[in-house]
């Protein structure tokens, strides 16, 4: 099942798509990324993660532009907590390096907690360990 959510300009923003063959949650994010968006698409993949009852998600944010520090409190606070309750274990980010997306995903690996967390530059690295966890996980 494919979810796409919208801004009010009408772009999308996130991407989300269940993987059956792999037992994960793939989530694409596009562009500038505002706190009601960053919410509004991070409850909507958890909400698949949970219904789902995978335990693994594929987080690509190499088509992110600026940086998302201003909702990074809410992400390690209220988001982390509540996507570990909905079976989150394994936690893949895809990266543009040296980006300023980057640095707020450097910021979040580095605070993060409640479940394990990588930080990838190409899908296909991400994906393979994202394979190993999840196979152990079912």
């Amino acid at each position: 099942m494919k979810q796409e959510l919208k801004s009010s300009l009408g772009r999308p923003y996130i991407t989300i798509e269940s993987d059956a063959t792999n037992r994960l949650i793939s989530v694409d994010w596009v562009g500038y990324l505002t706190a009601e968006s960053i919410k509004a698409g991070a409850r909507a993949y958890t909400k698949a993660l949970a219904e789902s009852g995978y335990r693994c998600v594929l987080n690509d944010t190499r088509k992110v532009i600026g940086p998302w520090d201003h909702s990074l409190e809410w992400v390690l606070n209220e988001w982390a907590p509540n996507a570990a309750a909905a079976g989150l274990r394994h936690f893949a980010m895809i990266t543009t390096p040296d980006s300023l997306a980057d640095e707020s995903a450097q910021s979040f690996y580095d605070q993060l907690k409640e479940f394990e967390v990588r930080m990838f530059s190409d899908e296909q690295t991400a994906l393979q360990w994202l394979q190993q966890c999840c196979a152990q996980a079912s």
